[in-house]
């Protein structure tokens, strides 16, 4: 066995063997994957092997697009079967609501260049015949969707990282992780010990205990799953002797996935009554066996799969796979850099290991070689979680999304489970206040405020919700009189030291600012893609504070620390400063009530040290509204005096509360981007217009500079602009195509109502020759084109008077 290589890839399913091969792909041949028995042994050899593109995040619906146009590659380069069987698939609608999800996502599909398409019931039952249509509104097809031979096709992810210079140990077993003071791993297995630059842990069911011999916990569950293969179906049988397959049929309202299988069908279950598997911890044993069949949790899904199937009822049962697969709370694959650890990466949480594997490995395998990903990955990235995660929060958030499988995925919708975990200090008053709360990075945030008889539930949904009334009403209380929300939904992060400013210079495009002022400015990566968006805040010439998105805080911890001088410290503070946001005309005469400092001369990105009430606080002129305003910032245990100073003050002024639905329509008054919606790695400074805020004067090499510059140059091929839409009762969420001329030229990042000037505006790319004052386009929303108008000129406050005044 080898005793030294640059990458160790522990776990050899479908996976580890994916990132393997990717590795030898993009050049790096020294390279190992260590599984302790067999390729296969954990969730791929009970896997049923199907695979689709359909996917809530884009990206990962690209990846899973990707990795199924991979195997015909891996077929060629190895000459092995994959046994691939391109069936397609139809995903089933029960109701209206269910349609309007699957024209949402058809919607998205046209600009990601996925050739699906809306079926009505008709033409699912010529599709799909053993599909029983009653009572279906219509549905989506995808010809891609298939399935595969598992341990085939991990075979051949084997073999083609072998061909690339790959070496792979079976029937080692790891023991240990030990960490050089260099950053290199002892990688310690029942063989001996292999020195590796670089760990991958692509551990899958036992990724928990080869993560903690390393100390880290990984935030996932295995569930158990089962599905039943039948025998022969008549149905079925004549299709294949007519030489043809039967496609795939995911039908959510019975939280069931069915396929051929030989000349009969299989059909796979995610039910309610689900049940978590090795709570504490995978034993080590565990390999090829299966779970003792468990058919009374399916007893529901089987008598509703037998009315939707009527064959199923018919067909005897041929065998019955019951294994565990392992889930992240929300469902999606935990991959990229650990935060806090050097030179140690995930590859684990990969349910759909057949749709997202492939995908999976190319980025890992990109963000190792080639020092970043060709496209956003945060949906996947494991910095997504942060260091509050723990197992009792991950496992009930675990069997919700497994319980949520097959469910409709709403875009304000909030899942309750594992609800209230991290909280504020000011949680209850805000809740005695009528707060309908939502969640960011686990921690508990105002969505809006209910009063009178209004419910304390946000109805999902793809259309207005009831939250419409609640949030013009705060809208209204900014607009025109002052307004108050928490800032606990910012990331903070504390810089200090005799070499701060210059960190600041060389790690942000934008300026740093003078002492007492403020500024804004991307974060770059060394491609020039967009990975932050940041005020920098200049408390003195040695200490400054940074504020960002909250839900981002270990995605920019791992970046900072990565990117780390000497001289310089950083706190993440997250957590320990908070504060508030007054917003409005009257913002200044509520300030100034609570001090007895003069803010008259306080200047719009200003930033001062003020006391007040009782609690010292830093004060900067700014907000994200686009109105005259103020974040306040104080210590955790002033917050609650500094509430009450700035509540008593504001009463006679017309003070309201307001939340983040509220938030979200007033920043659109003014065209102001979001963070992974306008602003995200996919996108660069100058497509974004936030190259405005780059630096290009500063004497220093900041980090992406030279393709910031390459850019400014050459000038972009799209731009983000804002559109007022023609809408009915539903607005633009994100990645809704942009048709002009009758093809799509572009997509939208984001959009909404905005309730000042009650206009529906959304914020998207078109090409940059076309991204002129008046041109009138169709947003494509819910399956219906609406015209929309490109404006220039915000909503409000358009010179910039009241916001600077």
């Amino acid at each position: 066995m080898k005793t030294t290589t640059r990458v160790a890839v522990i776990g050899g399913g479908v996976v580890g063997c994916s990132v393997l091969y990717h590795l030898t792909k993009l050049g790096w041949s020294d390279v190992m994957l260590i599984e302790r028995s067999e390729l296969t042994s954990g969730s791929t050899w009970h896997a049923a092997g199907g695979f689709h593109t359909l996917n809530g995040d884009t990206n990962m619906a690209a990846l899973q697009g990707y990795t199924i146009k991979l195997y015909r590659e891996l077929e060629e380069i190895t000459g092995m079967s994959c046994g691939l069987h391109h069936v397609g698939g139809v995903t089933l609608a029960e109701d209206q609501e269910r349609f309007d999800m699957l024209k949402a996502e058809r919607a998205k599909h046209r600009f990601m260049g996925l050739e699906t398409e809306i079926v009505s019931p008709e033409e699912i039952a010529k599709i799909a015949p053993v599909t029983n249509i009653d009572g279906i509104v219509g549905g989506l097809y995808d010809p891609l969707d298939g399935h595969l031979d598992p341990s085939g096709t991990t075979h051949a992810y084997a073999k083609a990282a072998r061909m690339g210079g790959a070496t792979i140990e079976t029937h080692c077993k790891v023991v240990e992780t030990n960490q050089r003071p260099d950053g290199s791993w002892d990688v310690v297995t029942n063989k001996g010990t292999v020195h590796a630059e670089h760990i991958v842990n692509a551990g899958g069911l036992w990724a928990r205990e080869v993560g903690a011999m390393a100390g880290v916990y990984f935030p996932l569950h295995p569930m158990e799953h089962q599905y039943i293969v039948t025998d022969e179906v008549p149905e079925i049988a004549a299709i294949i002797d007519a030489g043809g397959e039967h496609p795939h049929v995911m039908d959510p309202a019975g939280e069931s996935y069915l396929r051929q299988e030989g000349r009969g069908l299989c059909i796979g279950f995610y039910e309610q009554p689900c049940k978590p598997w090795a709570v504490d911890g995978t034993p080590w044993d565990f390999g090829h066996e299966l779970l003792p069949d468990d058919f009374d949790k399916i007893e529901d899904s089987i008598a509703f799969a037998y009315n939707r199937f009527p064959a199923l009822e018919r067909a005897g049962v041929k065998s019955v796979i019951h294994g565990p697969f392992t889930f992240a709370p929300d469902g999606n694959p935990l991959v990229g850099p650990v935060p806090g650890m050097r030179n140690y990466w995930s590859a684990c949480a990969v349910m759909a290991g057949f749709s997202q594997g492939g995908g999976v490995g190319l980025m890992l395998a990109q963000w190792m070689v080639e020092g970043e990903c060709e496209r956003d990955t945060f949906a996947m990235d494991c910095a997504r979680f942060g260091n509050w995660i723990t197992p009792g929060y991950t496992r009930p958030k675990v069997i919700e999304n497994y319980q949520k499988r097959f469910s409709i995925a709403y875009p304000n919708e909030e899942l309750p489970a594992a609800r209230p975990f991290r909280t504020t200090p000011m949680y209850d008053i805000f809740d005695g206040m009528g707060a309908v709360w939502g969640a960011q990075y686990g921690m508990e945030v105002p969505n809006y405020f209910a009063t009178g008889d209004e419910p304390r539930y946000e109805t999902p949904s793809f259309r207005r919700s009831n939250a419409f009334e609640a949030t013009a009403r705060e809208v209204k209380a900014v607009r025109e009189n002052v307004g108050i929300n928490e800032v606990h939904n910012f990331g903070k992060y504390l810089v200090k030291g005799a070499d701060a400013r210059a960190w600041l210079d060389r790690i942000m495009a934008g300026r740093v600012p003078q002492v007492g002022r403020l500024s804004l400015t991307p974060m770059l990566s060394p491609k020039g893609r967009l990975i932050g968006d940041f005020t920098i805040s200049c408390l003195s010439e040695e200490e400054f504070q940074l504020t960002a998105s909250y839900g981002s805080q270990a995605y920019h911890m791992r970046w900072f620390l990565q990117n780390m001088d000497n001289g310089v410290s950083l706190e993440n503070i997250s957590d320990t400063r908070n504060g508030f946001q007054i917003a409005g005309p009257k913002a200044r005469e509520v300030l100034q009530a609570c001090t007895r400092s003069d803010v008259s001369d306080m200047r719009f990105m200003d930033v001062r040290r003020l006391t007040v009430g009782m609690a010292d606080c830093i004060v900067q002129r700014v907000s994200y509204t686009g109105d005259l305003g103020y974040e306040i910032y104080c210590d955790l245990p002033s917050q609650r005096a500094l509430w009450d100073a700035l509540w008593s003050a504001g009463q006679p002024l017309g003070m309201k509360p307001f939340g983040m639905r509220a938030m979200m329509s007033l920043r659109l008054d003014k065209f102001f981007g979001s963070w992974l919606s306008e602003f995200s790695p996919d996108y660069t400074a100058a497509e974004t217009g936030l190259d405005r805020f780059i630096s290009f004067r500063k004497p220093v090499d900041f980090i992406g500079r030279a393709a910031a510059e390459a850019e400014r140059d050459a000038g972009p091929s799209r731009k983000l602009c804002a559109f007022e839409v023609d809408a009915d009762d539903a607005d633009v969420v994100a990645y809704e195509p942009i048709w002009l001329d009758g093809a799509v030229v572009g997509f939208c990042t984001s959009g909404g109502y905005s309730h000042h000037t009650q206009k529906s505006v959304a914020l998207g790319f078109v090409p940059v020759e076309r991204a002129q004052k008046g041109l009138e386009v169709e947003i494509e929303i819910l399956g219906s084109r609406r015209r929309a108008r490109l404006i220039t000129s915000p909503l409000f406050d358009a010179d910039g008077t009241r916001m600077r005044g």
